[in-house]
């Protein structure tokens, strides 16, 4: 199945556009399935896959005590793998075509009140190196919820502080226009002012946030810095940036932005990926009923 993988993996970065994350996770859940299949079932061939392969292939990973969620993100990689094989006519038939999609039981996102939010903002040392940066950063993505990777791959050919708008690409490439709160901007104004030009070197390109080394920031780098600055306020759960990202939406909805707007703002392609955040808000509506209301 290798070569298949392949050229199905080219298909997905190179006519569907999908990130490298992405591949790479279904690469990996692919690989993973050729393996078992080859070892536990001598096969190698698509063509050869039938629906009790696959059943037997996700109950050995449940087994093995995968997530509900982890065997979701499998299963949907073999169904578009084998979909795409069927549809090129590289099998005869879709063996994965009724294999359902597990359950996975709701949850809520986590989220950071807005004075939690404060803290972790004026944390920031701006007097420190590199200090403009990290709260220039932190600004951003509060104020603009944007992913870690839209963050790091920031631009400054597409944001203009005049118009408080920053261009983001986004996943499968779709472009969208954010709009950059008023403390973001001045704290970007700072950075790209005082501390940007010093750490330019002749390899430098145009992304907006730079390492000390003149190069892009990396996500890692960017969850290491989030982490660093949150110890230093003494937040007590675990913070990350797309924790930045719900509070973001949480709090617009919570302000009465309607939900298509919050929707366009995130960049999602489906609305009930926004609705998560209307239970959210619907959570906390029932606790302070609960606590507050003499029959709550």
């Amino acid at each position: 199945m290798e070569t298949e993988i392949g050229e199905f993996i080219l298909h997905l970065a190179t006519e569907r556009g999908l990130s490298d994350n992405y591949q790479l996770s279904t690469r990996r859940s692919l690989e993973c399935f050729a393996a078992w299949a080859s070892k536990s079932q001598q096969t190698t061939a698509p063509r050869a896959v039938t629906l009790t392969h696959l059943h037997d292939y996700l109950a050995h990973r449940k087994r093995l005590g995968l997530a509900a969620a982890s065997i979701k993100l499998e299963v949907v990689a073999l169904k578009i793998f084998f979909r795409w094989l069927a549809g090129r006519a590289h099998i005869p038939h879709d063996p994965a075509e009724v294999l359902p999609l597990p359950r996975i039981e709701g949850y809520l996102p986590e989220t950071l009140n807005q004075p939690d939010i404060e803290r972790l903002l004026a944390a920031v040392d701006t007097t420190a190196p590199l200090g403009l940066r990290d709260r220039a950063m932190l600004e951003l993505l509060y104020s603009s919820g944007l992913r870690a990777g839209e963050l790091v791959g920031a631009r400054l050919e597409n944001l203009n502080l005049d118009e408080h708008i920053i261009r983001i690409t986004g996943k499968g490439n779709k472009t969208r226009l954010v709009p950059v709160g008023a403390k973001a901007r001045d704290a970007i104004s700072l950075y790209l002012e005082r501390e940007r030009p010093r750490l330019v070197t002749k390899r430098t390109g145009s992304h907006v946030f730079l390492s000390r080394h003149g190069k892009n920031i990396t996500t890692v780098r960017l969850w290491q810095i989030v982490k660093t600055h949150a110890k230093r306020a003494e937040l007590p759960q675990n913070i990350y940036p797309h924790l930045m990202r719900h509070s973001f939406a949480t709090h617009l909805l919570e302000g009465g932005a309607d939900l298509r707007i919050i929707q366009e703002l995130l960049g999602h392609a489906d609305i009930a990926t926004t609705q998560i955040y209307t239970h959210v808000e619907q959570g906390r509506l029932k606790a302070v009923h609960r606590k507050f209301h003499p029959r709550g």
